[in-house]
């Protein structure tokens, strides 16, 4: 299978590091024009230099309404968007305040939303176009050390598939990917502490992490962020387009059910 996306602007945002810098790699292998997005003007070149000619970039920080401005004033249309930006915070229910459930609501949904309504329409009038929201796991399966974590992703699923209803007949598709336990940086970053006692590879701590926390993994092992970005870069492809609407796995076989 040979994906071209030649002549496709393709917006990855929180891309600067991680599942999104992989996804904004990956797209512009297949030749689209990927846009690199991140908070700071210095992670962003230094994405776009790793990535090559065929990207670009625009550093602010997507968590507000203001910062959603200044990239669309930036990137006015795209072909492709990729809504990959989040956040994540191990905190016990009870310890989780007003402000953290709303910064996670912002950062993982609502961000989301402001990419939907700017971008779709004009993925309409072209009649073509690929929406992805990157959720979770952790959508089905709620972590308990991290709750507003889990409906902020839940979210996530849930407006994609209404997406994909608003957009029917269309030449449009909605979807969502759903990673398991994944080898990023935010994630190398969370198993530091036990990476450092331990003494072991961050790979097999990681592996270690899963085995404990996410037992039901069939693959037993987090993915690494390439895994991940296959799957996205098929979904933007003109060879998924009859798929829409769909929560679609790169979890390892964490989520036990059968859809």
């Amino acid at each position: 299978m040979n994906i071209d996306l030649s002549g496709k602007i393709a917006l990855v945002t929180g891309s600067t590091e991680g599942i999104g810098f992989a996804i904004a790699q990956g797209l512009a292998r297949a030749g689209a024009t990927a846009i690199v997005n991140g908070r700071t003007q210095a992670n962003v070149d230094a994405a776009v230099a790793r990535i090559g000619g065929n990207a670009r970039g625009v550093a602010t920080d997507l968590g507000s309404a203001e910062g959603h401005a200044a990239l669309v004033a930036a990137v006015p249309q795209a072909d492709i968007v990729v809504s990959n930006l989040g956040i994540f915070q191990p905190a016990d229910f009870f310890d989780t305040d007003d402000a953290t459930w709303d910064r996670h609501w912002q950062v993982n949904v609502m961000a989301g939303v402001r990419l939907a309504r700017t971008y779709l329409p004009g993925m309409e009038a072209k009649g073509w176009g690929r929406f992805l929201l990157l959720a979770s796991e952790s959508a089905f399966n709620i972590p308990v050390e991290m709750i507003h974590y889990g409906v902020s992703k839940t979210a996530d699923v849930a407006l994609a598939r209404g997406l994909a209803k608003r957009m029917a007949g269309t030449g449009v598709t909605v979807n969502s990917v759903l990673p398991g336990p994944t080898l990023s940086e935010g994630v190398e970053a969370m198993l530091e502490a036990e990476r450092v006692k331990s003494g072991k590879p961050i790979e097999e701590v990681a592996t270690a992490f899963v085995q404990e926390h996410r037992s039901g993994s069939i693959i037993q092992r987090a993915a690494r962020v390439e895994e991940v970005a296959n799957m996205v870069v098929y979904l933007a492809s003109p060879f998924a387009s009859a798929t829409t609407g769909a929560a679609l796995r790169v979890d390892g076989g964490v989520i036990d059910t059968l859809m």
